[in-house]
Protein backbone atom coordinates (compact mmCIF):
# COMPACT_ATOMS: atom_id res chain seq x y z
CA UNK A 1 0.00 0.00 0.00
CA UNK A 2 0.88 3.98 -1.28
CA UNK A 3 1.04 6.14 1.84
CA UNK A 4 -0.24 9.40 0.83
CA UNK A 5 -1.38 12.53 2.86
CA UNK A 6 -4.59 10.45 3.74
CA UNK A 7 -4.82 6.67 5.46
CA UNK A 8 -7.17 4.03 3.93
CA UNK A 9 -10.58 4.33 4.99
CA UNK A 10 -13.25 1.88 5.41
CA UNK A 11 -16.80 3.28 3.71
CA UNK A 12 -19.93 2.23 3.91
CA UNK A 13 -22.93 3.16 1.74
CA UNK A 14 -26.54 2.22 2.28
CA UNK A 15 -29.57 2.45 -0.01
CA UNK A 16 -32.00 4.54 1.16
CA UNK A 17 -34.40 3.04 4.07
CA UNK A 18 -32.40 -0.48 3.09
CA UNK A 19 -34.71 -1.02 0.32
CA UNK A 20 -32.84 -4.10 -1.87
CA UNK A 21 -32.24 -1.48 -4.87
CA UNK A 22 -29.06 -2.95 -5.65
CA UNK A 23 -30.53 -6.36 -6.08
CA UNK A 24 -30.53 -5.80 -10.20
CA UNK A 25 -26.82 -6.49 -11.68
CA UNK A 26 -27.25 -3.37 -13.88
CA UNK A 27 -27.35 -1.21 -10.28
CA UNK A 28 -24.72 -3.08 -9.29
CA UNK A 29 -22.54 -2.25 -12.57
CA UNK A 30 -23.42 1.06 -12.61
CA UNK A 31 -20.96 1.29 -8.79
CA UNK A 32 -18.65 -0.96 -10.66
CA UNK A 33 -18.42 1.66 -13.76
CA UNK A 34 -17.84 4.27 -11.50
CA UNK A 35 -15.09 3.05 -9.24
CA UNK A 36 -13.54 2.12 -12.39
CA UNK A 37 -13.71 5.71 -13.62
CA UNK A 38 -12.50 7.45 -9.89
CA UNK A 39 -9.42 4.71 -9.92
CA UNK A 40 -8.59 5.59 -13.81
CA UNK A 41 -8.84 9.18 -12.78
CA UNK A 42 -6.63 8.80 -10.09
CA UNK A 43 -8.75 9.80 -7.13
CA UNK A 44 -8.41 6.62 -5.50
CA UNK A 45 -6.98 2.89 -5.02
CA UNK A 46 -9.51 0.57 -4.13
CA UNK A 47 -7.98 -2.29 -2.44
CA UNK A 48 -11.68 -3.72 -1.36
CA UNK A 49 -15.58 -3.89 -1.69
CA UNK A 50 -18.31 -5.56 -2.06
CA UNK A 51 -21.82 -4.86 -3.04
CA UNK A 52 -24.78 -6.14 -1.69
CA UNK A 53 -28.61 -5.59 -2.49
CA UNK A 54 -29.04 -2.87 -0.30
CA UNK A 55 -25.94 -1.65 0.36
CA UNK A 56 -21.71 -1.18 -0.29
CA UNK A 57 -18.69 -1.24 1.60
CA UNK A 58 -15.52 -0.02 0.07
CA UNK A 59 -11.91 0.00 1.04
CA UNK A 60 -10.37 2.42 -0.31
CA UNK A 61 -7.57 5.70 -0.22
CA UNK A 62 -8.14 9.11 -1.32
CA UNK A 63 -5.16 9.89 -3.63
CA UNK A 64 -3.42 13.46 -2.97
CA UNK A 65 -5.16 16.53 -4.82
CA UNK A 66 -8.53 15.00 -3.98
CA UNK A 67 -10.63 15.24 -0.62
CA UNK A 68 -12.69 12.21 1.47
CA UNK A 69 -15.68 14.86 1.41
CA UNK A 70 -15.54 15.81 -2.18
CA UNK A 71 -15.00 12.23 -4.16
CA UNK A 72 -17.93 10.25 -1.36
CA UNK A 73 -20.07 13.06 -2.94
CA UNK A 74 -19.42 12.74 -6.64
CA UNK A 75 -19.36 9.07 -6.32
CA UNK A 76 -22.60 8.90 -4.45
CA UNK A 77 -24.23 11.32 -6.58
CA UNK A 78 -22.88 10.11 -10.16
CA UNK A 79 -24.02 6.68 -8.77
CA UNK A 80 -27.25 8.36 -7.86
CA UNK A 81 -28.14 10.05 -11.14
CA UNK A 82 -27.09 6.69 -13.29
CA UNK A 83 -29.63 4.78 -11.46
CA UNK A 84 -32.67 7.62 -11.62
CA UNK A 85 -32.06 8.05 -15.38
CA UNK A 86 -32.56 4.20 -15.64
CA UNK A 87 -35.55 3.86 -13.83
CA UNK A 88 -36.86 6.70 -15.42
CA UNK A 89 -36.95 4.93 -18.50
CA UNK A 90 -37.66 1.53 -16.99
CA UNK A 91 -39.70 1.51 -13.79
CA UNK A 92 -41.08 4.38 -13.04
CA UNK A 93 -42.84 2.73 -9.69
CA UNK A 94 -39.64 1.86 -8.38
CA UNK A 95 -38.45 5.28 -8.98
CA UNK A 96 -41.95 6.53 -6.80
CA UNK A 97 -40.57 4.76 -3.81
CA UNK A 98 -37.43 7.43 -3.93
CA UNK A 99 -39.59 10.44 -3.93
CA UNK A 100 -38.44 12.39 -0.83
CA UNK A 101 -39.60 15.89 0.09
CA UNK A 102 -36.22 17.85 -0.03
CA UNK A 103 -35.54 21.44 -0.83
CA UNK A 104 -32.57 20.20 -2.87
CA UNK A 105 -33.31 16.72 -4.52
CA UNK A 106 -36.46 14.98 -5.83
CA UNK A 107 -35.11 11.49 -5.84
CA UNK A 108 -32.84 9.79 -2.59
CA UNK A 109 -30.88 6.38 -3.38
CA UNK A 110 -28.46 6.52 -0.70
CA UNK A 111 -29.31 7.43 3.10
CA UNK A 112 -27.32 10.67 3.77
CA UNK A 113 -24.35 10.52 6.12
CA UNK A 114 -21.94 7.51 4.53
CA UNK A 115 -19.87 5.93 6.88
CA UNK A 116 -16.07 6.74 6.72
CA UNK A 117 -14.02 5.50 8.81
CA UNK A 118 -9.72 5.73 8.71
CA UNK A 119 -8.01 2.90 8.95
CA UNK A 120 -4.66 3.28 11.03
CA UNK A 121 -3.06 -0.41 11.30
CA UNK A 122 -2.26 -3.08 8.80
CA UNK A 123 -4.61 -5.61 11.28
CA UNK A 124 -7.85 -3.32 10.76
CA UNK A 125 -7.08 -3.42 7.36
CA UNK A 126 -6.90 -6.91 6.97
CA UNK A 127 -9.97 -7.23 9.27
CA UNK A 128 -12.29 -4.78 7.54
CA UNK A 129 -11.16 -6.65 4.12
CA UNK A 130 -11.87 -10.21 5.58
CA UNK A 131 -15.32 -8.46 6.83
CA UNK A 132 -16.26 -6.76 3.48
CA UNK A 133 -15.58 -10.42 1.51
CA UNK A 134 -17.39 -12.30 4.26
CA UNK A 135 -20.59 -9.86 3.88
CA UNK A 136 -22.31 -11.95 1.11
CA UNK A 137 -21.61 -15.37 2.62
CA UNK A 138 -22.57 -14.16 5.77
CA UNK A 139 -26.11 -13.19 3.72
CA UNK A 140 -26.56 -16.58 2.40
CA UNK A 141 -25.67 -15.31 -1.05
CA UNK A 142 -22.80 -17.68 -1.90
CA UNK A 143 -20.65 -20.43 0.51
CA UNK A 144 -17.01 -19.11 -0.47
CA UNK A 145 -16.75 -15.24 -0.97
CA UNK A 146 -14.57 -15.63 -3.68
CA UNK A 147 -17.66 -16.78 -6.12
CA UNK A 148 -19.30 -13.77 -5.51
CA UNK A 149 -19.20 -12.10 -8.23
CA UNK A 150 -19.79 -8.47 -6.89
CA UNK A 151 -16.98 -8.41 -4.42
CA UNK A 152 -13.03 -8.12 -4.68
CA UNK A 153 -12.44 -11.31 -2.79
CA UNK A 154 -11.57 -13.39 -5.93
CA UNK A 155 -8.99 -10.80 -6.56
CA UNK A 156 -7.33 -11.62 -2.99
CA UNK A 157 -7.88 -15.51 -3.62
CA UNK A 158 -6.80 -16.20 -6.98
CA UNK A 159 -5.52 -13.04 -8.64
CA UNK A 160 -7.41 -12.55 -11.07
CA UNK A 161 -9.07 -8.72 -11.17
CA UNK A 162 -12.36 -9.48 -13.11
CA UNK A 163 -12.63 -5.61 -13.01
CA UNK A 164 -9.62 -3.88 -13.52
CA UNK A 165 -9.08 -1.84 -11.06
CA UNK A 166 -8.42 -3.54 -7.67
CA UNK A 167 -5.28 -3.35 -5.90
CA UNK A 168 -3.80 -5.56 -3.45
CA UNK A 169 -3.18 -4.29 -0.12
CA UNK A 170 0.60 -5.37 0.62
CA UNK A 171 0.50 -7.61 4.15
Amino acid sequence: MQLTQYYAQFFTATILEWKPLLKEDKYKDIIIESLRFLVKEKRVVVYAFVIMSNHIHLLWQIQAGHTKENVQRDFLKFTGQMIKYDLQKNNTALLDSFLVKAKDRQYQFWERNALSIDLFTEAVLMQKIKYIHQNPVKAGLCNLAETYKYSSAKFYETGKDDFGFTEHVQG
